[in-house]
């Protein structure tokens, strides 16, 4: 055990709810400070035509775009796995920067029409 465990456990008082309301608080502002963090990161990401190109790449890699299926059981449960990170990035597109996801399509499409 790290020695920052056990001083933390020495320090740990089962019936001071008041420091244990504070830890919560901390806690919960980490994870918010954690998950704007996050957002912003996003955000950023996709603001740029490079990191557009780079999500769609990971877009295309899971299969969002194809099925999934095939014929053997093991190979199908991969790619539905696969398929399936890339919809969890879709749907994180889509609640953080759905107007910058249409201009990723439009993108996407004048790539494909030049020779």
């Amino acid at each position: 055990m790290a020695a920052h465990t056990v001083a933390a456990m020495e320090d740990f008082d089962p019936l001071d709810t008041y420091q244990q309301d504070a830890q919560r608080e901390d806690e919960a502002k980490r994870r918010e400070l954690s998950r704007k963090q996050e957002i912003a990161d996003f955000k950023w990401l996709m603001a740029d035509p490079r990191g557009r190109r780079i999500v769609w790449r990971q877009l295309a890699a899971a299969g969002v775009f194809q099925s999934s299926f095939d014929p053997t059981a093991m190979t199908m449960a991969f790619n539905e796995g696969r398929r399936s990170e890339g919809l969890r990035l879709l749907a994180q597109i889509h609640a953080q920067c759905p107007d910058l996801y249409v201009t990723m399509m439009k993108e996407q499409s004048q790539c494909q029409e030049k020779p």
